[in-house]
């Protein structure tokens, strides 16, 4: 009930994951992988198995495919290309293989040919939430050019038809994101939609050097308590593979870090014996009226949404329309 009561805002599946071994010492049919390159990028799969694990989780069975990369935040074209190539493999191996067939996912000169709907998910006037249709601005759009002129337009026997939409929030246009998405994908029968949104982390070290990525889809504003109407596979008709990047933080998840340093530090042996959601209860009653329900956002989240942009849609780029520089020759 305490759980329930005083939620973790968090939208990886990793960070679930690290709460509940820390809690419960693990979770069945929750299977774990860590790869760390020598780069200094870290890949974590969180794979969830059971319908017990996923409620437990609080997140759907699937792929949850984490990219760590504590340098993600500053300003190095060469490195946030070595990420963009690694988000480029792992969008390929989510892809569905009853569309692509079977392809070498860690081989990224193979060109595909797929229909892909990019949604740009978040409030482009609101910055830590203006990532999706910041990445919609830089994708390369193939689909009018290949419908007008056909794939030779791109002097290639195989070219992606690439699509996007910034579907905006409710507030902007009266309607679930749902309902619009679902409209665009009934008309122009895409084989695959894939959505880009800001999320919430746990940890504020993770906001601006985190991306994840799944095949359960995604439930819009659910990291921040306002939950929308799911996109997946079951809601809108296609697969649905959800990217995103952590921008904001629950401001009760500092002060409870901050707690959790300080009783650790001080060994107080009637605080240390609180579990994890006993320290975000009382981290809420010292918050509350005057810090609850706010979020955190770096200082300079203008800069990091700028350069998360350019990273995420090079990625996008690059696993659907392989790595070379594709041009409409009209």
């Amino acid at each position: 009930m305490m759980e329930e009561a005083y939620p973790i805002r968090t939208d990886l599946a990793l960070e679930s994951q690290e709460s509940m071994k820390k809690d419960r010492g693990g979770l069945k049919g929750v299977d774990f992988q860590e790869e760390k390159r020598e780069n200094g990028i870290t890949i974590s799969t969180v794979v969830i198995q059971t319908e017990n694990a996923a409620k437990s989780m609080g997140k759907p069975r699937g792929h949850y495919i984490t990219i760590e990369a504590p340098e993600m935040e500053e300003d190095d074209a060469g490195y946030h290309r070595e990420i963009s190539m690694e988000l480029a493999k792992i969008i390929r191996r989510l892809l569905p293989e009853s569309k692509i067939g079977k392809i070498d996912w860690q081989s990224l000169d193979e060109e595909l040919e797929i229909s892909v709907l990019i949604v740009g998910l978040g409030n482009r006037e609101v910055t830590p939430d203006a990532l999706g249709p910041r990445v919609i601005d830089n994708m390369f759009i193939t689909r009018h050019i290949i419908k007008e002129f056909g794939k030779y337009a791109f002097g290639s026997e195989k070219i992606s038809k690439i699509s996007g939409i910034v579907p905006g929030v409710m507030a902007q246009t009266g309607m679930e994101c749902l309902e619009i998405v679902r409209g665009v994908v009934n008309e122009t029968k895409p084989d695959l939609v894939i959505t880009v949104d800001a999320l919430a982390a746990r940890n504020a070290k993770r906001l601006g050097r985190t991306i994840q990525l799944t095949d359960t889809g995604i439930t819009p504003g659910s990291g921040i308590g306002n939950h929308r109407n799911a996109l997946n596979e079951k809601s809108v008709g296609v697969p649905v593979l959800s990217l995103g990047v952590p921008t904001v933080v629950d401001a009760a998840t500092i002060v409870s870090d901050a707690m959790t340093s300080l009783i650790e530090a001080m060994s107080l042996s009637n605080l240390e014996k609180l579990d994890e959601s006993e320290k975000q209860e009382l981290a809420r009653e010292l918050l509350s009226p005057q810090l609850h329900g706010m979020f955190v956002t770096p200082k300079d989240i203008d800069a990091a949404i700028k350069r998360l942009s350019f990273l995420i849609s090079e990625g996008l780029n690059i696993a659907l329309l392989g790595n070379k520089e594709k041009t409409a020759d009209i």
